[in-house]
This record gives C-alpha cells, structure tokens and sequence, in this order.
C-alpha cells in the first residue's frame, strides 16, 4: 500500500537498523538464537502493516499457504514499517506484504539511489539492501503507491494537476497523512527536499485509512495520503497529484521473508500469489473490505478461489 516509508538523511539506514535491533555490532540483527516468537516449530507467523490492504494481503498469503499444508499463525496490524521490521527482525514474525520502492527507500541510506524507479530496477536495489536473515520473492504486477490527493474543489481552486503544483500555495494548506509520515523520505522530508514544498501545518492522522480521507471530505486538511488503489479517490472523485520527479519509486506487491522460515513449498505459494495479482484485482477486492466492509478472511478466500489457488 505503496503503503507502507521512506528515510531520507544520510545515515538514516544505520540509524534505522540500530533502532530495530539492539544488537552489539557483531550480532547477526535477524538471528534465530533469542527469536521473539511464541509459534510453533514450523509455524510462519504473518504479519501486516495496520492498514486494510496491508491486513488483506496477509490474509491472502496466510491462506494460501494453509491451503498447501502449512501451519500458519497470525499477527496482523503491528503498525507502521519501523514497529513491523523489528518484529521481523527479532523473529516475532516470519513473514509480511511489503512494496518494493517503500521498502528499498526505508533501507538505503539517503533514500533511494538516484535514477531507480521501474519496478525490475528498484527489486534490484532492493536485494542489495536487505538485511542479513531476509529475503524476498517474486514481486507481483500489482501496485499500490502513496499519492498526494486533494478534493476536486481544492484542485480547481489552486489549478493543481501535479505535486510541483503545490509549491506556491503549500503554505495555505494543511496536510494529513500517517504520524510516522513527518520524518520519512516519501513524507515531508522528501517534498522540501525534491519539490521545495512545506506546508502551513501537518496534521498526524492515519496511513491512508479513514481517518485521512474523512479530513480530506470534511475540509480538515487539504491534501491527503492516500494509498493509489483505495476506492475512496473514485468515489469522492478525489484528484491524484502526478509526480513529475518520481518522488514515490515503483511500489510492487512483494513477500519479505526470513531465509529460516522459507522453503519450497512456501516460495511456490507465494509466488503463486504474486502471479495473480494485479493492480486492478486488488483494487475490486480491497473494496469489499473498505466499501461493502466484508471479513478480511472471507474476501481473502474469495480472492484466492476465483484465481484458482485454492
């Protein structure tokens, strides 16, 4: 959800790694030895982000590797990227969605490398930047990035049609998106630093959920993060600000695993998974949850029957 988160200052990612761990320099930051996790040998314990899409993604992998046998435990809506890596690093979960230009930003020190956009060229950065212990598979077409997404009222107002569009007025608005966006790359860092953009006031609220698009209904903020597949942009008739200089990367579907909980028949599964998801199948069956507010599991098992992989 292209949620899911973005480092940008020089050093961010020592910094990052050095505030999940709390290892000693010499420690493997994903070692196995005092693993946080309370499931059962061969059980993969999922994990999401807290945001829908996040917690549906997971479901849908959950599922799909129970459907070949596995032994699958549960732990979804842990929070933003920062709190999900350090249980992934400290073995509390195996497993997670994550999208490759969110993850490889919140990795590199400095933000992505400069010219690294397309999907096949940020998975390749990406694998360069992982942390010892991880791994990921095979990305899916499907894509859901961060936007910058105002009303139809405010976007005829201030003649916007792209980020750039912002800069002369940004000092009259107010912009909301989740609390952990004030110090990210792909938040307000990255706005001042590629687009010169700084707003009157920011307003912490939630990762694209409701609580974002609500403000941006009632006026509360003027422009919203929102995620690109959510149904509300079509629904209220939101306009999406283009990003002329690429300031959210590629954002592919991808499973980010660790190395000991993998094995074939989990690669095969997931692989499988990403094979079959598209932006656009996404984007219907999210809306079950977030529109006709259906179970997440229920939606999931839908997903996962109509693409024939269970």
């Amino acid at each position: 959800m292209k949620l899911l988160s973005r480092l940008s200052a020089a050093g961010t990612a020592v910094a990052l790694l050095v505030a999940l761990t709390a290892c000693g320099a010499d420690e493997d930051p994903l070692s196995n030895s005092d693993g946080g996790s309370s499931a059962a040998p061969g059980t993969i314990t999922v994990g999401s982000a807290n945001f829908a899409e996040s917690e549906l993604l997971a479901e849908i992998y959950s599922q799909a590797l129970e459907a070949k046998g596995l032994t699958v435990k549960r732990q979804f809506n842990i929070g933003a990227r920062e709190l999900y890596l350090k249980a992934l690093q400290d073995g509390s979960i195996d497993l997670l969605p994550e999208y490759n230009g969110a993850l490889l930003s919140a990795l590199s020190s400095g933000g992505a490398p400069e010219g690294v956009s397309k999907p096949e060229d940020v998975l390749g950065a990406l694998k360069k930047v992982l942390p010892s212990g991880t791994e990921v598979l095979e990305q899916s077409p499907a894509e859901d990035k961060d936007t910058l997404t105002v009303t139809s009222e405010t976007a005829s107002k201030y003649s916007l049609k792209t980020i750039e569009d912002l800069k002369p007025v940004a000092k009259d608005l107010v912009i909301g998106a989740g609390p952990e966006w004030q110090e990210r790359y792909q938040g307000l860092k990255g706005l001042k630093e590629l687009y010169g953009i700084e707003f009157k006031e920011f307003k912490p609220l939630d990762a694209g959920g409701p609580l974002t698009v609500n403000a941006l209904i009632k006026g509360q903020i003027q422009v919203g993060n929102i995620f690109s597949t959510d149904s509300s942009i079509a629904t209220n008739k939101f306009v999406v600000l283009d990003d002329p200089k690429n300031l959210y990367l590629a954002e592919n579907i991808i499973p980010l695993i660790r190395t000991s909980a993998n094995n074939p028949t989990v690669t095969e599964a997931l692989n499988a998974v990403s094979a079959k998801l598209t932006t656009e199948n996404l984007t219907t069956t999210l809306a079950k949850v977030q529109v006709d507010k259906q179970d997440t599991a229920a939606v999931a098992k839908g997903w996962l029957t109509e693409s024939g992989l269970v």
